[in-house]
């Protein structure tokens, strides 16, 4: 099915062509992801193929299972009694979801930035060497604080007050700590779960124009509900919707994965051309 979406709603999306997948490094291979809490699911039979040194979005109505996605790749869902999940999740080659993978060592390579800013009650500079020291990276402490907040673009308006608290911080600045924070312990990716949801234009701005400035480093996967946002910071993008099971129940369910071109001006699925043209979700 082909479809072209009306000018008027039409997302737009100014980016470098992507070359062939093929050609492409991949970073997680998923096939058949279910992710389960007690008896309900919360996404069902989930393949894709995310490529290091991209922008990957996730979009899609609330409750088709996003956070629940991008909190598998760290394994960040373990911390529920009620999770579990089958299927694999291949990072590098290697399957991160079996009984043998430290989930501390995940996250040592797969960072992430929430919702919400949310620096630690403590000085900014020890908010980025947190991670630091827990992991006994101590070795040019002071320089991997640097680097990190200039990687974040903080550093020249917070370089003369590193012992401020990071809460006296404004919201922008707050989440670009944590991006800070996150990065300082020198991840392979860095997950972004609504990182820019409670910040203004500007500073959204500020967040977005990070994701572009270091994808050469790492590798973003970034859930949004904001459409424009996918369209400008997304290389590949995947759209989940919702579905019914055979009793009714709900779950998310991956309905296409493409270049972010391709999704937002010429999607092969009716589904998610109703959506990101605003007429579902």
């Amino acid at each position: 099915m082909s479809t072209t979406i009306e000018p008027t709603m039409r997302v737009e999306t100014r980016r470098q062509p992507l070359p062939p997948r093929e050609q492409l490094e991949s970073i997680f291979e998923v096939e058949g992801l279910d992710a389960i809490y007690g008896t309900k699911p919360a996404i069902k039979d989930v393949s894709m193929v995310v490529y290091k040194n991209l922008v990957t979005a996730i979009i899609g109505p609330s409750g088709c299972g996003k956070s629940t996605y991008i909190r598998c790749f760290n394994r960040m869902n373990d911390l529920i009694p009620s999770f579990r999940q089958t299927g694999t999740i291949r990072y590098h080659g290697q399957d991160i979801c079996t009984s043998n993978i430290d989930p501390v060592a995940v996250r040592r390579n797969i960072g992430m930035v929430f919702q919400r800013p949310n620096p630690f009650p403590k000085s900014i500079y020890d908010n980025v060497a947190w991670g630091c020291r827990v992991l006994g990276m101590k070795d040019g402490l002071d320089e991997r604080v640097e680097r990190a907040l200039t990687q974040a673009a903080l550093w020249d308006e917070v370089k003369d007050r590193l012992k401020a608290s990071g809460l006296s911080l404004s919201g922008g600045q707050q989440q670009r700590l944590c991006i800070a924070r996150a990065i300082a312990v020198e991840p392979d990716v860095v997950l972004m779960d609504e990182p820019a949801s409670a910040l203004d234009p500007i500073a959204t701005q500020a967040i977005e124009q990070l994701m572009h400035q270091l994808k050469s480093q790492y590798t973003f996967v970034i859930v949004t509900h904001n459409m424009q946002q996918a369209a400008r910071v997304a290389d590949m993008t995947a759209f989940f919707s919702i579905s019914r099971g055979e009793e009714g129940q709900r779950y998310g369910e991956l309905i296409e994965y493409d270049a972010t071109e391709k999704i937002f001006t010429a999607p092969s699925d009716k589904r998610t051309e109703d959506y990101v043209t605003g007429r579902f979700g």
